[in-house]
């Protein structure tokens, strides 16, 4: 089923979802900017990203029980394509603080709406298929978050040795609910080296997603005991939004809690996940032709092998005897790499500073 097909089931396990919507995604320049970031650009599919995540959100929860966690800047382009969403879904992020501070004022306010709130949170940049199966791992997640109260991930099987993405190391099974198994997490291992990555392969490990289960108040607590660099801030909050963001650090929540709590789990899904976080995935995600190119808008390729061509605006993009190179073509800038330097763009940007294009 594509995953832009609402399910015909009830979308309701149960839960309250938030969004993480902010970032530029530089990965994706000069295509993606500050203005127009990539969770709006059709990147897994013919629509924008965050089109396509509400529609996930939309088969775990009706939309009284979504929230989108972004900037002011943001609010405004993803209200031109979720037309049907209402603005009490908009929660207005003051300032980017990371994922820890900005989880963290989300349960905050959901524990008021709602004490016994289990929290899903996802992301505005992933590709997901099935959806049937994604639905049905989240559901065993939020039972088990709700029965045992921890903080789960969900973990997805390895398709290929993979440097970029962090990696769960199973403990014991915890005691069955739903149709997805759930473990307990000896260990969280960030970005491995290919050796250590084909090893974790070998040995079962999961990717982690970065999709979050848990209940709010219990999030909350695990912030207390192990993160106190955000919560000695969230009293803030009683005043106002913008005290809180102004105070707290930048941390990221999977270094802040989830590797710190031993309150930890991981449900193995069974769907297929991408975080398409770099021109790379498009190789992945979008349909290539018989010569393995993927080519979105304009563009002709001539004996020409595994390449990505990006192109918008007037004009075409032609490439004739290249092989396994990215060329992104906008109104304002032409850029060409290898491939292989695809997740190496921040270190461009940062080399190209104000004297860039």
């Amino acid at each position: 089923m594509p995953e832009s097909k609402r399910s015909s089931a009830k979308p309701d396990v149960g839960a309250w979802v938030t969004v993480l919507a902010g970032g530029i995604g530089s990965r994706f320049w000069p295509v993606s900017t500050r203005e127009r970031p990539k969770q709006l650009l059709p990147l897994a599919s013919e629509r924008p990203l965050i089109v396509d995540t509400v529609e996930r959100a939309r088969s775990l929860a009706p939309d009284a029980r979504i929230r989108i966690l972004a900037g002011e800047h943001l609010a405004a382009p993803f209200r031109t394509v979720l037309h049907d969403l209402a603005d009490e879904a908009y929660w207005i992020e003051p300032k980017a603080r990371g994922t820890a501070p900005v989880l963290a004022w989300a349960a905050w306010k959901l524990a008021r709406l709602d004490p016994d709130a289990v929290m899903v949170s996802l992301h505005a940049d992933h590709l997901i298929r099935p959806i049937e199966a994604f639905k049905e791992t989240v559901r065993t997640a939020v039972e088990i978050a709700a029965r045992d109260e921890l903080l789960l991930s969900l973990g997805v099987e390895p398709s290929r040795v993979e440097t970029g993405y962090g990696h769960i190391e199973l403990g014991a099974e915890l005691a069955p609910a739903g149709s997805a198994p759930g473990f307990e997490v000896a260990a969280f291992h960030e970005k491995p080296d290919a050796a250590t990555a084909r090893r974790y392969v070998d040995e079962g490990y999961l990717w982690n997603t970065g999709i979050f289960v848990w209940k709010a108040t219990v999030l909350l607590g695990e912030i207390e005991r192990h993160a106190p660099e955000v919560a000695e801030h969230l009293p803030l909050l009683e005043r106002d939004d913008e005290s809180f963001f102004d105070a707290v650090p930048v941390s990221v929540i999977d270094r802040a809690v989830m590797e710190r709590s031993e309150r930890v789990g991981v449900v193995k899904a069974s769907f297929s996940w991408d975080d398409v976080g770099s021109w790379e995935a498009l190789a992945r995600t979008r349909s290539t032709d018989a010569d393995g190119n993927v080519v979105l808008g304009s563009g002709r390729l001539v004996d020409a092998t595994g390449n990505i061509v990006f192109s918008e605006g007037d004009g075409s993009v032609v490439v004739f005897g290249a092989e396994d190179l990215i060329v992104v073509r906008t109104n304002d800038t032409t850029m060409v790499l290898p491939r292989h330097r695809a997740a190496d763009l921040k270190t461009l940007l940062a080399r190209l500073g104000e004297n860039g294009p």
